[in-house]
Formats: C-alpha cells, structure tokens, sequence
C-alpha cells in the first residue's frame, strides 16, 4: 500500500513521524513523508520518500502573545496550502495527516477519493476531563471544558479559512467552510489516531468512537546511532549531568537563558548538558558541556533531571527515560504537558519561561535531583509505549488491493477487505 503522511510545523510535529513511517515501511509498505524542506534530511535518514510542503518551520522566535500566534499560525497554513495539493500522489491509497495538515487535507482527499486517517500529537478533540491544551490548564468544570474544548476548534478554523478557501477554488471543489468539513468529519465518527501514553492522558470517557490513544510514535532512530565522543567523554567525567534544552523555542533569548542555566547548575552544585537549539544556548567550563541535537533516546536516560520546554515528544521522552522535568513551558500545549507531568508527580512545579530566574531553576534543580520522589514517581509512571503499529479497526477501505497496513494493530476488527 502507498501510504503518505503529512506533517508540518517545527522539529517536534514532525520527527514523531518518521517512527511511525519506519514501521509501516518495515511492514512492508511504501511511505511517503510530506513536510518542509528543512526536515528532510530527518525523512530520508528514516528510509521514507520525501514530498516538499511550501512553508518554513514553525517556531516561536520569542514569548508572544496569543493574537499574535494567531496572525502568524494564519500565515502559515495559507502558505502551507498553497502547495498542498502538489504533494498528495494521486496514487496515494492512504493519507494519514497530523492535526497541522488535516484541516487542509481533507480537502485534497476528497477531490482524490483517497481514504484518511488523523495522526494527532495532542488530544485537541473537546472533552469534558480537561479544558483544550492552547487555552490553560485551569479546569472549568466538565461543561466549561466541552464549550472551550469547541471554541478552540473554531478559532483553529478561522486560521484555515483563506488557505481552504484557496485550496477548494484550486481543486474545483464547492466552497466548505473549514468549520463545516469539520463537522463533518466528526459526525461520520472518522478515526483519530493520538500518538501520546495514557500514562499522561487517560482516554477521555466522553470522546466518540474512533477517538483512539495508541501509545507514542518515537523519532525514527537508526541502530547504529551513538552519541558523540565528546559527549560519553562529559557523561563519564563525574556525576550524572542535568540536560538543559528548549528545542525550537526560544529564539532570541540565547544569552539570557544561557547565564540563567549556568548560574542555576553552579549555585544547585550540578554539572549540566546545555543543547543550543533555535535559541543558541552556549556554556563554557569544566562543569557544563554545549552540544547540540542528539537523540533524546540515547541522552536522558543517563542524566539526572531535564529542564525543557515540555513539548509533547520532549516530556514523553523524559517520562520514557525515567529522568524528573523542571518544565519551562513557553507556549500553546506546552503548559499543559508541564502540568500533566507535575501532575503525576514526575516533575516539580512549572515555572513559566517569562518567570525563569536563576533562583527558582537553582531550587527547581536541587529539589528534582536531590528529593527522590520525582525520580520514583518518573521511573514508576507506565512508561510511555511505542506505537509503530495502528488499530486495524481504525483504518478506512483503501479502495485498492494490499496488505493491511497495520498488521500488528491492538483491539477489535479487522484489516479492511480489498
């Protein structure tokens, strides 16, 4: 089966991906990656085939506020859509599509009659158990999280609405309101694969069927991969380290956040791994070490605590790691990531990155490495899962003869016929 997915926004919505595509492809299918062009080199060293979406990746540059995430997500998907089209194969049996491409993909799908799946990173379907993760995280009661979970979605639809427009008009599509596709979808019960743990998000009682949470789709991973010689050389100098990293957030702050992670580390008595990132970290002397990207599998589970931005893979991989989180949420669902972990006890208390000062991650630091309890609780969460595989049951018709994609899937049903 010819299986492409298409994701887009910054490192985090995307690399979960090229796990998932690596195991489809070793199921023995031939997947596609659809993104921008600065992750390519991610999807090609994952052995998937790579399609180019028009737009730059996505990244706050600073802490802005939310009318100006807004104008800037706008701009975004609109030149998202404006090549959409162009990537999607018309010989594509399957389009499994992120929560970033579906408003603009199922568009394509429908003018292409091919089948689609949703492939979410974040539970963004309104639920009564918690409000939406880009609204807070204070609860509103159970019916005040359902209307705010639907006032989210309808703002998201409003930053669709000229790139669906556009979009429609390109494919000789009637005009749909991306309000009214989404409805749509939700009245046909179409499946929404989430790829999280229950361990930090129990399934929501109230969501329909077809809402699933499979377990995490890890960043493809290659066997031979090692971390480098620099590194195992600081790991192996004294005790564990502490990883200090924000990953696309940040930019702009590098000298600020810089001075704060070294005097933190010092006064806290603590050797530190700073991870440069789009903000630039940088530290010099014998107690920290610079690096820069490396995998996140291979790293925490040989350090004391990590201080991150608590995007949705970064918390899982900690969790995965059994390594305590000081979070230093920025901005849309990372404040909610921060509150699950600390909610289960596996990291201190938030501390807002407009708020971080070298006090509180000097007393976040001492209290994760040196209190114990963060560390079982870490060690004793259910550990996030891999999902390399999807529920059968959750996979449309392809319309085409071929293998089941999923043949490993979890639960009831079957691989549909054809």
């Amino acid at each position: 089966m010819r299986i492409l997915i298409a994701a887009a926004g910054s490192r985090g919505d995307v690399a979960p991906y090229t796990g998932l595509g690596a195991g489809l492809r070793e199921a023995g299918h031939e997947v596609t990656l659809a993104t921008t062009d600065a992750f390519a080199p991610l999807v090609r060293e994952a052995g998937l085939g790579f399609r180019s979406l028009p737009a730059r990746p996505q990244g706050q540059g600073g802490v802005e506020g939310r009318r100006e995430l807004m104008r800037a997500a706008a701009a975004f998907v609109t030149e998202l859509g404006r090549g959409f089209a162009d990537a999607v194969d018309p010989g594509t049996d399957l389009l499994l599509l992120s929560a970033t491409t579906a408003p603009l993909g199922r568009h394509v799908a429908e003018a292409m009659g091919t089948p689609t799946v949703g492939v979410h990173l974040q539970p963004n379907a309104p639920t009564g158990a918690f409000p939406p993760t880009v609204l807070g995280t204070r609860s509103l009661g159970r019916l005040g999280n359902r209307i705010a979970g639907r006032f989210a979605l309808r703002m998201a639809d409003r930053v669709y609405t000229e790139a669906v427009t556009e979009l429609r008009s390109r494919l000789d599509l009637p005009p749909l309101a991306p309000s009214a596709m989404r409805r749509r979808q939700e009245r046909a019960h179409r499946p929404v694969l989430h790829g999280f743990s229950t361990a930090l998000v129990p399934r929501p009682a109230d969501w329909h069927a077809g809402l699933d949470i499979v377990g995490n789709w890890w960043p493809y991973l290659a066997p031979d991969r090692r971390l480098p010689a620099e590194l195992e050389d600081f790991l192996a100098a004294g005790a564990r380290p502490v990883f200090i990293g924000f990953g696309s957030m940040g930019a702009g702050h590098g000298e600020r956040l810089s001075e704060i992670a070294v005097r933190a580390l010092r006064r806290a008595g603590l050797r530190g791994i700073v991870q440069s990132g789009r903000a630039g970290l940088a530290a010099v002397g014998d107690d920290v070490l610079t690096s820069g990207d490396v995998p996140h599998t291979l790293l925490f589970p040989r350090v004391a605590a990590v201080v991150q931005h608590a995007g949705a893979g970064t918390a899982a991989a900690a969790l995965r790691a059994g390594a305590p989180v000081i979070p230093v949420p920025v901005t849309a669902d990372q404040p909610f990531w921060a509150a699950r972990l600390a909610a289960i006890g596996a990291a201190t208390d938030p501390i807002p990155f407009a708020s971080l000062t070298e006090e509180r991650l000097a007393d976040a630091l001492d209290r994760a490495v040196r209190q114990q309890t963060y560390a079982r609780a870490a060690a004793g969460a259910p550990p996030p899962t891999a999902a390399p595989t999807m529920r059968r049951s959750a996979v449309p018709s392809a319309g085409r003869r071929g293998r089941c994609p999923f043949p490993q899937g979890r639960g009831p049903g079957r691989c549909p016929d054809g």
